[in-house]
């Protein structure tokens, strides 16, 4: 038996977090409640890319440890172990071979784009697929609550300069 309770998710819902992979690509996520994310990406090969209410399997996997996993519309599967406790992550991004080809063309607000991502996840190619295995530090953590539509609103490009330091 766990010494916690592996259904209670109300210490990860609400959480904004900034990330930075190993190997330099920085992204952005908020838990926005128990099966829906809102994420952004700052920089790697699909920088400036976001997305609202993405359905996701959100689990607890230990005391401060979670794990997030879906497929978005593109056909890129992704889980994340996010380990709140050491400012940890770790993130297994499977991108279809069309993304590694072309990444330009995810680089939008996907929500007002998800057909024309299904149309090039349905032409593909799909394969070989490119998985992307790195562990990440968590450089940013603030909590904002469950359903909060602000937290991630606008490109990466569009930010302030000084950001995140400009939420604290």
């Amino acid at each position: 038996m766990s010494a916690f309770d592996k259904h209670d998710l109300s210490g990860f819902v609400g959480k904004h977090l900034v990330y930075t992979y190993d190997n330099g690509w920085n992204y952005e996520i908020y838990v926005k409640n128990e099966t829906t994310l809102d994420y952004r990406i700052h920089s790697g090969i699909v920088g400036n890319r976001w997305v609202k209410d993405q359905r996701a399997y959100i689990v607890r996997v230990g005391a401060s440890v979670y794990k997030i996993s879906w497929t978005e519309p593109t056909g890129t599967d992704v889980s994340l172990i996010v380990n709140l406790g050491d400012k940890l992550f770790h993130g297994t991004i499977f991108f279809p071979r069309w993304v590694i080809n072309n990444p330009e063309k995810t680089v939008c607000f996907q929500n007002d784009h998800i057909p024309l991502m299904m149309s090039y996840r349905d032409a593909g190619p799909a394969y070989p697929t490119e998985v992307i295995d790195e562990f990440a530090t968590i450089t940013f953590v603030r909590d904002c609550g469950a359903d909060n539509d602000d937290v991630i609103a606008c490109a990466a490009s569009e930010l302030p300069k000084n950001f995140p330091e400009n939420l604290r």
